[in-house]
């Protein structure tokens, strides 16, 4: 039995995705369904988070506090080790999360009027951040074909080259398609993004969560390391979003200067205690044994809910490249998005509708598959029963 296997009971916990379906979804009585949506993962922290908090919490006295030298190094060894990619310890720049982050880059590199760019569809937060500062979200639609989704370079740069865009937002892995960006690909968007004097901002949240082939870092490929901002935290891949924890790696003094400023400006603080601490836990050897059994468990359910939803008339489903999330096909069923919504709920399971995501999601669902077996099986029924009957 796989540890990723146990049950836990996660109700009455305050927990955003058991706790808030009446709220998200509008029903009365959402006893028993099945939460598949938000990007939550129902499986326990790995050991040495919690170790790492509990001696912290020994010492009883919880003051002010900084990110110290052992959560700083954390950060430097994860990234040389994992993803080959060197930080310089001043370049870190901690946040309460990687959405606030993108609040605080928006907020400091563009004005009100000005756009922010981003490829639809894509993860909400990235067109509701700037939306609430006054500026403008502008989508460039992925080509979309046969499920695989590219870009036309071409009729990018046509977006990139408006006077009115400053900031490219890029979802790295991406959100909520789960796949990853190839190294040519991430020179062309870096050249263009450059070429026009738009700021890359490039969300890796999910990128210790490729499950085939290895997660390229922006970083790494750049010609333009000053005009690159990374988002990166352990929050996705050790299912601690509770525990707000983010960093942005920024190359340049001048811009973490400008961060700075516009954080003093919202009167923002670095991490709490324990955040810090739960990264230094993470990011361990602990923590990469424990990563390596998850993704072995999460490519497992990958391939069992796209062979059972593939067996459904109608119903489309890549096996994921990255992230725990899967990207549902439901075109051919001629299903509206609010009729398939109220049959999912009926049966007992709610997910992501595809529209959350832009109009691009249209006819899509968006299912979060980091569940144990156990649970996993039986959403997979409830959805196969709402697109039956």
């Amino acid at each position: 039995m796989s540890l990723f296997d146990q049950v836990y009971d996660r109700k009455k916990t305050d927990s955003l995705k058991w706790d808030k379906l009446k709220a998200v979804y509008g029903r009365d009585n959402v006893d028993g369904i099945i939460p598949m949506w938000v990007a939550d993962m129902d499986f326990a922290a790995p050991s040495c988070i919690k170790e790492a908090i509990q001696t912290r919490l020994n010492n009883p006295i919880y003051g002010y506090s900084f990110e110290g030298e052992a959560c700083q190094q954390a950060i430097i060894q994860w990234m040389a080790t994992h993803h080959q990619t060197t930080i310089e310890a001043p370049w870190i720049m901690y946040h309460q999360g990687v959405v606030p982050a993108i609040a605080t880059v928006v907020e400091t590199f563009t004005a009100p009027g000005d756009s922010v760019l981003m490829m639809a569809p894509t993860y909400p937060p990235f067109f509701n951040a700037p939306k609430t500062l006054d500026r403008e979200a502008v989508f460039y639609p992925l080509i979309e074909k046969e499920r695989q989704y590219t870009i036309d370079f071409d009729d990018f740069e046509t977006y990139v080259a408006r006077d009115e865009v400053k900031l490219f937002i890029l979802c790295h892995p991406h959100n909520p398609i789960g796949f990853t960006w190839t190294e040519a690909e991430l020179q062309k968007l870096d050249a263009l993004c450059a070429k026009h004097d738009v700021l890359l901002v490039s969300d890796e949240i999910h990128s210790d969560l490729v499950l085939n082939g290895k997660h390229v870092p922006t970083l790494n490929v750049t010609q333009h390391r000053d005009n690159v901002i990374t988002l990166f935290a352990p929050t996705k891949t050790f299912n601690i979003a509770g525990i707000h924890a983010a960093m942005m790696f920024v190359s340049e003094p001048a811009k973490r200067k400008a961060i700075q400023h516009t954080m003093q400006r919202q009167a923002q603080g670095g991490l709490n205690i324990f955040a810090s601490a739960a990264i230094t836990g993470a990011f361990s050897e602990a923590g990469a044994e424990w990563l390596e059994t998850l993704k072995d468990y999460l490519r497992e359910n990958i391939r069992i809910t796209a062979e059972a939803l593939n067996a459904v008339d109608g119903l489309h489903i890549e096996q994921n490249d990255a992230t725990y999330l899967m990207w549902l096909d439901y075109r051919e069923t001629n299903f509206e998005e609010k009729e398939i919504m109220n049959r999912l709920l009926d049966e007992g399971v709610a997910l992501d509708p595809g529209k959350k995501f832009g109009p691009a999601g249209d006819g899509f669902l968006r299912i979060n598959i980091a569940c144990p077996r156990e649970t996993l099986n039986e959403g997979i029924a409830r959805i196969t029963r709402a697109f039956a009957r």
